[in-house]
């Protein structure tokens, strides 16, 4: 059980990094929740910083993602923090990835705001699930060229992952499909307050991203 623990903790610490508010440190001495959406993410990175910032944290932030699940959770100490409770990696990179996008969500060092982990999930399903992230990629831009809402596009792009669970294995009956149900709901939850924007019409929106409307003029 201290094996686990300890691997949950360094999971959650890499997740704490707070990627975007250090850049916004370091780029423009400012605390990035306090402009644009108050959001440290990558969206919010993009508006109050530039695209070339953005993408820097976008990709930190998923390699946090990858980096827990992958890496950490396979870290044995050489035995000396004793063994695992049960014996399925599946179910220790699932949860070290999750405590990765937990403290990608509330970091520990920015007063537990942080973000609202897209970023750090898609680094974990990454490697947990390859074929969701361009089934992903694909239905986040075309929701973002027909809407300008990276909320609504984030929340359709999580929303496919037990979808292409199921269709791969024929069911959801499985570790990584309990999972895909429930990280799916977390991240409805994370981002219930773009969701009650957008349903109110004050939803910040991406005019330039979409393509779609434009076109129909």
């Amino acid at each position: 059980m201290i094996l686990l623990l300890t691997l949950l903790l360094l999971s959650y610490l890499a997740g704490s990094m707070p990627t975007s508010i250090i850049a916004g440190k370091l780029l423009k001495g400012i605390d990035i929740r306090d402009h644009g959406s108050g959001n440290a993410g990558g969206t919010n990175a993009f508006r109050v910083l530039g695209a070339g910032p953005a993408l820097a944290v976008v990709a930190v932030d998923i390699f946090k993602g990858w980096l827990a699940a992958a890496i950490i959770s396979a870290l044995t100490f050489g035995g000396a923090l004793g063994g695992l409770p049960f014996n399925n990696p599946v179910l220790v990179a699932i949860l070290c990835g999750s405590a990765a996008v937990l403290g990608h969500t509330y970091t520990v060092f920015a007063g537990f705001k942080g973000g609202k982990g897209v970023g750090t999930l898609a680094g974990m399903v990454f490697y947990l699930a390859p074929l969701v992230i361009p089934l992903g990629f694909l239905a986040w831009a075309l929701v973002l060229m027909a809407s300008g809402y990276v909320g609504l596009s984030s929340i359709t792009a999580v929303s496919l992952f037990p979808v292409v669970i199921f269709v791969r294995d024929g069911t959801l009956n499985s570790t990584v499909g309990y999972f895909s149900v429930i990280i799916a709901l977390f991240i409805w939850f994370t981002h219930r307050s773009n969701i009650q924007r957008m349903l109110a019409g004050t939803e910040n929106r991406f005019e330039k991203a979409r393509i779609f409307h434009r076109a129909k003029k």
